[in-house]
């Protein structure tokens, strides 16, 4: 564990080891996202948050998930969940169907559009992630650093109100 370092100045905390760290992971993260969010527009047509969602509609399988589990899975709120799978099905990448275990509810799936888009932009993504994620660290370190990022994205969410 880092020893804390008290801090009593704005300086202090600018310089906090702590504060740094969590400032890197994040100033990393809002960098890659652009790259890679950036490359998946130009070569696929779709944003890197629609792609997430057909990732997450793969990942359900055929029958869909409903509004809701998009928006929880996603950390949007069941509006903006809405008005992207608006946009999504509009494009022709997703589709609504009537939920068979209750006639009041829909779910959202993929078409074969969005199925054949996902394939293509995650391999675009895989290739950009090798190149701007994973090349820059130390070979013998990169399966830990995966591990570590799923364990910090999953205690994280765990902690997470749920959205409505």
């Amino acid at each position: 564990m880092v020893e804390r370092a008290e801090i009593s100045t704005a300086k202090d905390a600018a310089d906090h080891e702590l504060i740094l760290a969590f400032g890197r992971l994040q100033g990393a993260a809002n960098r890659l996202e652009y790259l890679l969010g950036r490359a998946i527009e130009q070569e696929c047509g779709i944003s890197h948050l629609m792609f997430e969602v057909l990732l997450i509609l793969g990942r359900a399988g055929g029958q869909g998930l409903s509004m809701g589990a998009i928006s929880q899975e996603q950390v949007l709120t069941t509006g903006g969940a809405t008005r992207l799978v608006d946009r999504m099905e509009a494009a022709g990448l997703v589709e609504r169907t009537g939920d068979p275990g209750d006639r009041r509810s829909r779910l959202v799936r993929l078409t074969p559009l969005g199925e054949q888009t996902a394939v293509r932009a995650a391999r675009v993504h895989a290739e950009n992630i090798e190149r701007y994620f994973l090349e820059p660290l130390p070979a013998g370190d990169r399966k830990r650093f995966m591990e570590d990022l799923r364990i910090l994205s999953h205690t994280a969410r765990d902690r997470l109100p749920r959205l409505r």
